[in-house]
C-alpha cells in the first residue's frame, strides 16, 4: 500500500465517482472496521437516519467539533479492481468456446446469467485462467495481497453485475424476486441512502485451482493475507449460525442511525454518533443489518503428512455464505483462502490481568505511578490465534462410493448414476472402461489386482473386493434399514499379511480411517461430548466410524479391544447408527461403514483341535455381525515358502517392477466406482437356490466344536445376500444369478463355517513310552490285532479331521461325564467297549469292528499326546494282589472342558423347566 493519494480527483473519473458514494465497499474480508466519516455527512448536508437536510454544524449550539478529513484512496487496489473487471468481460476459455456457441467461450459472462437465473451470490474463479491473463500480474497481484484486494475485487463484480445483472444485486424485502431487470437497474442506480443496505445482496468470490498446495505444518504468519490452498481432514464441524456481516446501530441519545457498520471478527459498534456525543450508547438496528451464514471447521492433518513422533496440528476454518454444509466430518478436503488472525476467544475469559485501555479521565491515582514496563501492559498474554478463512471447498473423497446410501427405492436401477459417472470421464477412459466389462474373466483379473504386493491369500483379497462392492442398501416400508455394508474379520497367525490388508484397504479406498484396537477407547471409535472451547455448549466430536461414513473402517487388533468397548461398536456394526445420550444431547448419528477387522488368535497362533469361537477372545453377538472370517494360517509347505520367498525377495530388489497386476489401480478405482451403480436385483431361480443353500447350512449345524465355527443364523442369510449382489456389482449385471449365489455360498463356507484341516496322523513313530498304556496293549493282542511293534516297517496311520474330531467328542465327553459323576477315571478297554456299543448300529462287519476298535485306541493316545486326556496308572504297594490299572482323565489344561460344562448347565436348566 506504497501508493496513495489524498484527494479523488487525482485518480480516474469513475473510481473517483465510486469514491464519492457514500455507500461502503461490500466486502468479505475485511481489513478493519468501516468508521462512518462525520465530515462527509455534514458536508452532504443531510443525515444518515433518512436523508432529511440539516444546518451545518456551527449553527447548532454545544455540537462537537467536526474535523474534514478526505478519504484515503489505494489506487493500486483500484488498478486491481478495473482490470478484474475487465477480465471477467473479456476472457474467452477456448474449450468452452466449441461447446457453448452462445457464449462465445466468455465463461464468466455465461456464470453471471447462471447466477442471475438460480439467484446465486458465488461467482467461481479459475485461477489458471487469471494467470494466463497480463502475462499473470493480476494472479500474482491476488495471490500474494488477497487480504488486501478482496474489497477492490468485489466491488468490480457487483459493476459488472451492475451491467448484466442488475436484478440480482439488491433482493426484494418480500423475499420474491419478481422485479425486472429495469426496475432493479433504476434502484441500483440511486444513492445508497434511499436503499436499505439490508436489501443489498452478500457476494463471494471463490477462487480455485491454485498450483500448489500447502500442508496445515507450513502456515506461518509471513502468509497472513495471501491467497492459498490447505489440505487437511475434518474432524468437527459447528452448526450454521447468523453472523453480523453489517450492522446499523440506532443512537440512544438523538435516535439517529448509522449504517454501513463492518463487523471485525467480534461485536463492533460505531466510535461516534455524528450528530450528538454519544459514543458508548448504541442499539443494534437488526431491521436495516445484514446477517450471513457462518460456521467454524476444525480440521486436522492427514495421517501421512504428521512427521515422526509429532501430534497432528489443528486448524480452525471460518465458512461463510454458500461455503457452509460443504464439509462433514471425515472428509478429506482442500480449502482456499487466506490465512487470518482473529482474537482469541477462549483465552479472554480466563482468569488474569488483560490488557485494556483506560481513559485518563476515568483513571485512578495509579495510572500516574510511572513507567511500568512491557509486563504491565498485558503483552504475556496471546490473546490471538491464527485461523483460515475460506472462500472455496473442494472434497478429494469422490461421493459415488456412498452415493446409492441415500436412495431408498429398492427397484431402482442406476441408470441415472451411471449416466452422470460415465459423462464425467474421457472419451478414453470410457472406452477402456467398456473393455474391462466385457472382459469374461473380469472377476478374477479384479481379485488378483487387490494388494499385488501381498502373495497369496486369494480368497481374502476377493472378500477385500466384494466389501468395496458392498450390497444394495435398501428401506422397508416401516423404516427399517437394512445394511449393504459388508464386515470382514481376518484372524490368523502372526507374519501372514494382516495388516498389510488393512493399509492397502486405508491407501486405496476414498474414505477410510485406519485405527488400532488397544489404543482406541469407546468414545474414540463412535462419538465422544466434548464442550466448546468458545461458546461453552457441548458438542459432538466425531470418532472412527463417523469419520468413516460411507466408507471403510479398518481396526487393526480387534482382539486386544476391552469387553466395553467391543460392545460399544455393536450397534453401529448391524443398525449402522451411534445413539448418544449425554450431556442433554440425545442424538442418533449416521455410521454407514464397513468395518474390516483383524485379530490374532487366543495365545498367538490358530489352534487347529478348537473351533473358531474357541480361538477369538470375541463375545457370540459381535462375531454373529461380521460376514466373513477369514482364517489364516502359517503352514510350512517347501513349494509355498519357496515362491514366498521369491516374491518378497524380489519386491525388496525390484520395487513396482516385480508387481504386475492385470489393472492398475486408477483403473481398479474407476471399475468399482463404476460397479457400485448398479442396484442388482434377485431373480426367481437365485432366491430359490439361496433358500436350500441356507436350509443346508441350518441343517448342518452343530454348537460348539466340530466342523462349524459358531451358531448359523439369518444374518448369514443376509450375508449371501449382500455377498450376492456385491458379486454381480462386480461382473455389472442387473440381475442375481444362481451362478452369483453360489459364488458367495462357496465364499461364506469356506471362511466363516469353518476351516479347511489336514488329515490328522495318529500313529507317531515317535510315541513316548509313559502315554502308552500296557493294558492297551494288551487288549490289543487280545483282540486279535498285529503287534505294532512287530512290524518294523511301520507306517503312519491318519484319518481324515471330521472323523477325529466325531471321535474326540464321544471319547472326552464319556471321560468327562464319569469326571463330573464322582468316577474315578475309566480304562482304555472300558473306554473303547462304550465306543464301540456307541457305534454299534455303523458297524456291520467283524473286520469292520476290529478296525475301528484298533482306531478308537490310537485315538486315545493322540489324545493324551495332545494334553486332552492324561492317564494314571496305580501302583500302590500294600495291594499285591491287586493288578496295575491305568485309566484316562481330562488333563487340567483340557481348552473344551468348558463347553462340556456348559452343555450340563443349560440341560439342568431345561430339566427343571421340564
Amino acid at each position: 500500500m506504497s501508493h496513495f493519494v489524498s484527494s479523488p480527483s487525482n485518480i480516474p473519473s469513475d473510481a473517483a465517482q465510486l469514491l464519492r458514494s457514500s455507500q461502503p465497499p461490500s466486502s468479505i474480508g475485511r481489513s478493519g472496521a468501516f468508521t462512518p466519516q462525520p465530515a462527509l455527512y455534514s458536508e452532504a448536508g443531510i443525515s444518515q437516519a433518512g436523508g432529511s437536510p440539516r444546518p451545518p454544524p456551527a449553527v447548532i449550539p454545544g455540537k462537537r467539533r467536526q474535523i474534514n478529513v478526505p478519504k484515503v484512496v489505494d489506487v493500486t487496489g483500484e488498478k486491481v479492481r478495473e482490470s478484474f473487471e475487465a477480465f471477467l468481460e473479456d476472457f474467452v476459455d477456448n474449450q468452452s468456446s466449441e461447446d457453448n456457441d452462445s457464449w462465445q467461450g466468455r465463461v464468466y459472462l455465461a456464470q453471471i446469467e447462471a447466477m442471475k437465473t438460480y439467484e446465486y451470490s458465488t461467482l467461481y474463479v479459475d485461477y489458471q485462467h487469471l494467470v494466463s491473463r497480463e502475462n499473470g500480474v493480476l494472479a500474482t497481484a491476488i495471490l500474494e495481497q488477497y487480504y488486501r484486494f478482496s474489497p477492490f475485487l468485489l466491488k468490480g463484480l457487483r459493476l459488472v453485475l451492475k451491467k448484466h445483472a442488475p436484478s440480482l444485486l439488491y433482493t426484494n424485502a418480500l423475499g420474491n424476486g419478481e422485479d425486472n431487470d429495469e426496475d432493479m437497474a433504476a434502484d441500483a442506480t440511486t444513492s445508497s441512502t434511499t436503499t436499505s443496505q439490508a436489501n443489498e445482496r452478500v457476494f463471494q468470490i471463490s477462487f480455485f485451482n491454485l498450483p500448489t498446495v500447502h500442508r496445515i505444518r507450513d502456515i506461518r504468519t509471513d502468509k497472513i493475507g495471501c491467497l492459498m490452498s490447505i489440505l487437511g481432514t475434518v474432524t468437527r464441524t459447528s452448526e450454521v449460525r447468523p453472523e453480523l456481516y453489517r450492522a446499523s446501530f440506532t443512537c440512544d441519545m438523538c435516535s439517529a442511525i448509522v449504517e454501513g457498520v463492518e463487523q471485525v471478527f467480534k461485536y463492533t459498534e460505531p466510535t461516534a454518533c455524528p450528530s450528538c456525543e454519544n459514543q458508548s450508547y448504541w442499539t443494534l438496528n437488526v431491521a436495516k443489518s445484514q446477517f450471513v451464514d457462518w460456521q467454524r471447521v476444525r480440521i486436522q492433518e492427514n495421517s501421512n503428512e504428521i512427521p515422526t513422533g509429532s501430534m497432528p496440528r489443528t486448524l480452525d476454518v471460518i465458512l461463510r455464505g454458500d461455503t457452509v454444509e460443504r464439509a462433514k466430518p471425515g472428509d478429506k478436503c482442500k480449502f482456499t483462502g487466506t490465512e487470518i488472525v482473529i482474537p482469541d476467544v477462549s483465552q479472554l475469559g480466563l482468569p488474569g490481568v488483560k490488557a485494556q485501555s483506560v481513559r485518563e479521565n476515568q483513571g485512578s491515582s495509579d495510572l500516574n505511578s510511572g513507567v511500568s514496563g512491557l509486563k504491565a501492559l498485558g503483552v504475556r498474554d496471546l490473546t490471538y490465534k491464527v485461523g483460515f478463512y475460506a472462500c472455496h471447498i473442494s472434497s478429494l473423497i469422490n461421493r459415488s462410493f456412498g452415493d446409492d446410501k441415500n436412495n431408498t427405492e429398492v427397484d431402482f436401477q442406476g441408470s441415472g448414476d451411471q449416466e452422470v459417472f460415465l459423462n464425467s470421464l474421457s472419451d478414453a477412459e470410457v472406452a477402456l472402461l467398456k473393455e474391462m466389462v466385457k472382459d469374461e474373466y473380469i472377476y478374477d483379473k479384479l481379485v488378483r489386482s487387490i494388494a499385488p504386493a501381498v502373495f497369496g491369500h486369494e480368497v481374502v483379497k476377493k472378500g477385500i473386493l466384494l466389501q468395496m462392492l458392498s450390497g444394495v442398501h435398501k428401506k422397508t416400508v416401516d423404516g427399517i434399514n437394512l445394511r449393504g455394508d459388508i464386515n470382514i474379520c481376518i484372524v490368523g497367525d502372526p507374519s501372514t499379511s494382516k495388516s498389510q490388508f488393512l493399509k492397502y484397504v486405508c491407501g486405496f479406498a476414498p474414505r477410510a480411517v485406519y485405527t488400532s484396537g488397544k489404543a482406541s477407547s469407546a468414545a474414540g471409535l463412535t462419538a465422544a461430548v466434548v464442550k466448546d472451547e468458545e461458546s461453552g455448549e457441548y458438542t459432538i466430536e466425531a470418532g472412527a466410524l463417523m469419520l468413516a461414513d460411507n466408507g471403510i473402517c479398518a481396526i487393526d487388533e480387534f482382539d486386544k479391544m476391552d469387553i466395553g468397548d467391543q460392545v460399544a461398536i455393536h450397534e453401529a456394526m448391524e443398525q449402522q447408527t451411534i445413539s448418544i445420550a449425554k450431556a442433554g444431547i440425545h442424538a442418533t448419528l449416521n455410521a454407514r461403514t464397513s468395518i474390516l477387522a483383524a485379530a490374532n488368535p487366543v495365545g498367538g497362533r490358530y489352534n487347529r483341535k478348537l473351533g473358531l469361537r474357541s480361538n477369538l477372545n470375541m463375545t457370540a453377538p459381535i462375531m454373529s455381525r461380521f460376514d466373513l472370517f477369514f482364517v489364516i494360517l502359517d503352514d510350512c509347505n517347501e513349494r509355498v515358502d519357496t515362491q514366498l520367498a521369491s516374491h518378497i525377495v524380489d519386491l525388496h530388489m525390484l520395487r513396482d517392477e516385480a508387481i504386475d497386476p492385470p489393472f492398475s489401480a486408477e483403473q481398479l478405482s474407476r471399475y468399482i466406482k463404476y460397479a457400485r451403480t448398479f442396484k442388482p436385483v434377485m431373480t426367481k431361480e437365485a432366491r430359490d437356490f439361496l433358500v436350500s443353500r441356507y436350509k443346508e447350512l441350518r441343517a448342518d449345524d452343530a454348537q460348539g466344536l466340530g466342523r462349524a465355527s459358531y451358531r448359523i443364523t439369518v444374518r448369514q442369510l443376509e450375508s449371501m445376500v449382500r455377498l450376492s449382489e456385491a458379486i454381480a456389482r462386480a461382473n455389472c449385471a442387473d440381475e442375481i444369478t444362481p451362478t452369483f449365489v453360489a459364488e458367495a455360498y462357496d465364499l461364506l463356507r469356506q471362511s466363516i463355517i469353518r476351516v479347511e484341516m489336514d488329515d490328522i496322523e495318529i500313529d507317531e513313530n515317535d510315541e513316548n513310552p509313559q502315554d502308552i498304556p500296557m493294558e492297551e496293549e494288551t487288549h490289543e493282542f487280545d483282540s486279535g490285532v498285529a503287534d505294532p511293534v512287530a512290524d518294523p516297517p511301520r507306517k503312519k496311520t491318519t484319518i481324515s479331521y471330521d472323523r477325529y474330531v466325531s471321535m474326540m467328542n464321544l471319547l472326552v465327553k464319556r471321560v468327562s461325564d464319569d469326571d463330573h459323576n464322582g468316577g474315578e477315571g475309566l480304562t482304555g478297554d472300558e473306554l473303547t467297549n462304550w465306543y464301540l456299543t456307541q457305534k454299534e448300529e455303523d458297524i456291520q462287519t467283524e473286520q469292520e469292528y476290529y478296525e475301528e476298535r484298533r482306531m478308537a485306541f490310537k485315538v486315545l493316545k493322540r489324545l493324551v499326546k495332545d494334553r486332552i486326556l492324561m492317564t494314571i496308572t496305580n501302583q500302590a504297594e500294600d495291594r499285591e494282589a491287586e493288578p496295575r490299572r491305568t485309566v484316562y482323565i481330562l488333563h487340567p489344561n483340557c481348552a473344551i472342558l468348558d463347553f462340556f460344562d456348559q452343555t450340563r448347565t443349560e440341560e439342568a436348566d431345561q430339566e427343571v423347566d421340564d
